[in-house]
């Protein structure tokens, strides 16, 4: 069985490499290279997959997930500059994908391992990424 918890964060990031030329970072990153940031209201779904317990009848009690993902993530990257204010992204490119991974594995640290987990964020409507730690 799965179940899902969504949230929703806004934070600005740069997408470059500081170890790259100007003209590298806009060729490979265009618009996302702004030297000023931009912003997303990301949204995160975070899908546990395990045996529905036969006292609670639940796979994992939504309101647990719900607190650990307002810790690990929300309190962390809302309402943040990914670049500035987020030691995870000092020496990582904040691109989704690697928000992702980070979000990942701040939640895996804190979810019984007993659970498979996996996520899927949405940078835009159209863009999305999805990572299950593999």
């Amino acid at each position: 069985m799965k179940v899902c918890r969504r949230a929703h964060f806004n934070s600005a990031h740069r997408l470059f490499r500081p170890d790259w030329s100007d003209e590298k970072n806009n060729a490979i990153f265009g618009k996302c290279n702004n030297p000023n940031f931009h912003g997303h209201n990301y949204q995160l779904e975070v899908w546990i997959e395990g045996e529905i317990d036969p006292e609670t009848g639940f796979v994992i009690d939504l309101k647990i997930l719900k607190d650990i993902i307002k810790d690990e993530i929300i309190e962390r990257f809302d309402h943040r500059n990914l670049n500035i204010d987020c030691p995870e992204f000092k020496a990582l490119n904040p691109t989704a994908e690697n928000i992702a991974v980070v979000s990942y594995n701040l939640l895996r640290s804190k979810i019984d391992k007993k659970y498979d987990i996996s996520l899927k964020l949405w940078e835009t409507e159209n863009n999305i990424v999805e990572y299950s730690g593999k």
